[in-house]
């Protein structure tokens, strides 16, 4: 008997920019003659483009998805990630019939539960209860099921007191909580999270991840995961795939996918400027001019080099406490530290260009991969504008202050602090 929970055959999915079908008679005649009168491929299929939403098109046609061919094993937890636009959603749709694909089937066994967005399959003028009631139905479950498990679901979700409230009148991260309650806890042979957990404060994510582990490892349920958190991803996922402008890029354990992610978000680029306000990145309240990564001696940055940060941006709101600063994070987005500038603590910020510069210091950080988030605020208490993954930068290896080996030392970072060593007497 076959382990194999879910099956995707050659699924595509073709959108047109901005309209619904073809939104043109002569098109839409033309495809339903080709398809349901000649019985012949539909022949919208053989233009469009992959779906790069960085670039600009030539074809009002865009492909979503393309040739998804992929087995996911019964009991695995399979990560799903990639850049924003690259498919991963819209693979979930299909499978959780939220919408058809263009071409290619899926087989799933068992039934199917899906947590895709805030409040998916609600019903905001029905209570919370009324909706946990609503859901099981749906999923095929008879109202004694659902009693047997109504107190889990209220006791896991933290929302009784809200409980007989309609939906409509609850937070963002308190329809989460009762959605993945609800998910997690009607026995479906398969769970469909997206990137919904993000919603959530730390404690129930926390709480989220425990019970995908328990659904998968202790009940044997497949669940699919997307999410941009990687160690959340590496924590809970056996096998992963790497989506990339609609397509599978990588497929494999999720140390590899993961490894593979990083890998191709970084470059050699070390440096982005903008000489045109109307292009540079920003609000109405900053817009970003330069920001560049360098060594701070030498010619590669390497862990003994030190690592010069320097920011250069406009400021449009004057007479304020404006503060600037950096957050140094991991490949797999863990932070480090965060590091700034008080600019204007007398409310004195002036209109035009500012420059940011930080040195940090050689030995702190440890051979790997980086990655720079912004962020300005506002008496340090608002955000102005904050821009994450604004650029990569690697730090190289060396065996500098650590015996022979070119191995990163272990940890996060790599600080050279003074040792102290003294003989006292023999034994």
């Amino acid at each position: 008997m076959s382990n194999t929970a879910i099956t995707f055959e050659n699924i595509s999915k073709q959108y047109r920019l901005g309209l619904v079908s073809t939104q043109t008679l002569s098109h839409d005649l033309n495809r339903w003659w080709q398809t349901s009168v000649l019985k012949k491929e539909d022949p919208y299929l053989k233009i469009g483009e992959v779906n790069d939403r960085a670039t600009k098109g030539y074809s009002d046609y865009v492909w979503a998805l393309r040739d998804i061919n992929l087995e996911v094993q019964q009991g695995d937890v399979l990560g799903i990630i990639g850049k924003n636009g690259s498919g991963k959603s819209t693979l979930l749709k299909i499978l959780s019939k939220v919408t058809t694909p263009t071409t290619g089937f899926i087989k799933a066994k068992g039934r199917i539960a899906s947590l895709l967005e805030v409040g998916t399959g609600f019903h905001p003028e029905m209570t919370g209860r009324e909706n946990i009631y609503m859901n099981g139905a749906v999923l095929g479950m008879t109202k004694t099921e659902i009693n047997r498990k109504l107190d889990e679901i209220i006791d896991f979700s933290g929302v009784e007191r809200y409980l007989d409230t309609p939906v409509k009148r609850y937070s963002s991260g308190m329809t989460v909580r009762l959605g993945f309650a609800i998910a997690a806890h009607l026995d479906p042979e398969i769970l469909v999270v997206d990137e919904v957990l993000a919603v959530g404060d730390a404690e129930f994510q926390k709480k989220a991840i425990g019970k995908m582990q328990d659904v998968s490892r202790g009940e044997g349920r497949t669940v699919l995961f997307v999410s941009h958190n990687m160690p959340s991803v590496k924590k809970l996922c056996k096998t992963g795939i790497l989506l990339k402008d609609g397509s599978v890029e990588y497929a494999g354990q999720i140390n590899d996918v993961i490894n593979t992610y990083i890998g191709s978000n970084y470059s050699e680029n070390s440096k982005i400027y903008f000489d045109d306000l109307f292009f540079a990145p920003g609000n109405e309240n900053i817009r970003i001019k330069l920001v560049e990564v360098s060594p701070a001696t030498g010619k590669e940055i390497t862990v003994d080099s030190g690592v010069n940060l320097k920011l250069q941006f406009y400021n449009d709101k004057p007479n304020i406490i404006l503060d600037a600063g950096f957050r140094i994070l991991t490949a797999d987005d863990i932070l480090l530290f965060a590091c700034g500038k008080l600019i204007s603590p007398n409310s004195d910020s002036q209109k035009g260009l500012y420059e940011v510069e930080v040195q940090i210091p050689p030995f702190f950080l440890n051979g790997g991969k980086y990655k720079i988030n912004l962020n300005f605020g506002e008496s340090q208490r608002y955000v102005l504008f904050s821009m994450e993954n604004v650029l990569n930068f690697e730090v190289e290896h060396t065996s500098t202050g650590r015996g022979n080996n070119f191995s990163p030392a272990q940890g996060l970072l790599r600080p050279n602090f003074p040792v102290k060593c003294n003989f006292i007497k023999n034994k």
